[in-house]
């Protein structure tokens, strides 16, 4: 298991992530803001994300989900553009806004969600946890990458991801994900969907900063009568310390098939381990006496 187990999970509510990591003096933590309510749906950040990374085409098949041709996060995957069709006014019918805080009519009877989703970079990672060849790391800037030529294809991180976001590649074995295009962030560039987006729905900085930005965006729209409008993921207290990529969400997070209270897999690691060395002890402690009673009553014969 990774050494970092310890630190990982019982850092605090809202640790230094890259210092805990071992990174000595770390860049502010970084990380995205996706404002799903001026997505357009363009899928431009799923295009730049595979030409950037090299990662494979897929959504190639009709799949019957309005355009939804992805249909989720996967291995080939990095950036999903969610469509998600209702039956539900669009913002306030009287106020005549829309969902996205612009002026519309707001007397339609349906409306489209639309969110472009991605790796949740977690304070609490679980994935760190169970990954026994340290493939997985935390970087400087608090994001969490696998490096794939040290990637064994064991898969104990798929299940652990709360957000079932890492997969195995068919054909390959390792484990694939967003690495938050570690290496143009780190040359001082945003990354490639954050660049490529249009309406700056994705948003890229100091998570800080987003997170008061967000705030604002989220009373902006209340004030505009879209009461829906709530983050997600941005709460350092939450059951993963808070995401590195949140979520200005229009709806509940079960619409766009998020988890509502996503959990730390690996929280109860510590204490299992514990558990589990008292009993070894106890049961070597009572192998230890039995051998020593059968070798004095060996003694007396």
């Amino acid at each position: 298991m990774s050494s970092l187990v310890g630190r990982n999970l019982l850092a605090g509510p809202e640790p230094d992530v890259a210092a805990n990591a071992g990174h000595a003096d770390p860049p502010p933590r970084m990380g995205f803001f996706t404002d799903t309510s001026v997505c357009i749906g363009c899928k431009a950040c799923e295009v730049a994300c595979k030409e950037w990374n090299g990662v494979p085409e897929d959504g190639l098949d009709f799949t019957g989900m309005s355009y939804d041709n992805t249909q989720g996060l996967g291995a080939d995957t990095w950036r999903h553009v969610a469509f998600i069709e209702q039956d539900k006014p669009i913002g306030n019918a009287e106020s005549g806004i829309d969902h996205a805080g612009a002026p519309g009519n707001g007397a339609t009877d349906m409306r489209w969600l639309m969110a472009s989703d991605v790796c949740k970079h977690c304070t609490h990672a679980a994935c760190l946890d169970v990954c026994p060849t340290g493939s997985l790391f935390r970087t400087e800037f608090g994001t969490v990458v696998v490096q794939e030529d040290i990637c064994n294809g064991c898969g104990y991180c798929i299940p652990a991801c709360p957000y079932g976001v890492i997969d195995q590649r068919k054909g390959d074995g390792r484990a694939w994900k967003c690495t938050l295009c570690y290496d143009r962030i780190g040359a001082g560039r945003e990354p490639a969907c954050a660049k490529a987006c249009p309406t700056d729905s994705i948003q890229y900085g100091p998570l800080d900063e987003l997170r008061e930005r967000a705030a604002l965006r989220v009373e902006q729209l209340h004030d505009l009568g879209v009461e829906d409008a709530r983050l997600y993921g941005h709460d350092p207290n939450d059951g993963v310390g808070g995401d590195g990529a949140f979520f200005l969400l229009l709806d509940e997070p079960e619409v766009y098939g998020l988890p509502p209270d996503p959990v730390v897999t690996t929280r109860d690691l510590p204490s299992i381990w514990k558990h589990t060395g008292l009993a070894a002890a106890v049961l070597l402690g009572g192998i230890t006496a039995a051998f020593a009673a059968h070798g004095r009553s060996g003694g007396r014969r």
